[in-house]
C-alpha cells in the first residue's frame, strides 16, 4: 500500500510525519541523528530512503559496507570522505559511495548538514568495518 509522509520541518530541521528520529551513539559519531522516512514499515522491500542531520562540529561514523549509497545534500556543507580522497559539499550535489568504499561526513560551517541517503533494504546493511 502506498504513503505519504507530509513535510512538517523546517530548513536546517527537517521532519516529517510519521518519521522515526534517531539519535546515532556508535564510536566516532558527533552529532548525527536521522529519521527513516520509507522503509519496511511503509512496505517498501527493496529500499530505506533515509534523512541525517549533523550539528555545527559533527561527523557520522567512518564505515563502509556491501552495499552502496545515494546521497542527496539538502542543506549546510561537509567534508566528505571517500576512500582515501576528500571532498567538499554543498546544498543540491549528489554522492553515490560505492559498495565497500570508506566514507564519512563532517559538517563545515556554522549551519547543520542535511542529506537524503537511499540504500538497499536487504539484511546485509550491516557495518562491516568501523575506523577508529
Amino acid at each position: 500500500m502506498s504513503v505519504i509522509h507530509r513535510f512538517t520541518g523546517v530548513i536546517g530541521a527537517l521532519n516529517w510525519e510519521g518519521a522515526t528520529h534517531r539519535e546515532y551513539d556508535a564510536p566516532g559519531v558527533v552529532g548525527a541523528s536521522g529519521k527513516v522516512l520509507i522503509g519496511r514499515d511503509d512496505g517498501a522491500d527493496n529500499f530505506v530512503f533515509r534523512y541525517f542531520r549533523v550539528l555545527p562540529g559533527g561527523n557520522t561514523v567512518l564505515e563502509h559496507h556491501l552495499h552502496d549509497h545515494g546521497v542527496l545534500i539538502l542543506h549546510g556543507r561537509a567534508r566528505v570522505r571517500l576512500g582515501e580522497a576528500f571532498f567538499e559539499v554543498g546544498p543540491n550535489d549528489l554522492i553515490y559511495i560505492s559498495p565497500n568504499d570508506v566514507h564519512q561526513f563532517h559538517t563545515l560551517g556554522d549551519d547543520p548538514l542535511g542529506f537524503l541517503c537511499v540504500i538497499p533494504n536487504k539484511d546485509r546493511l550491516t557495518v562491516v568495518r568501523q575506523e577508529e
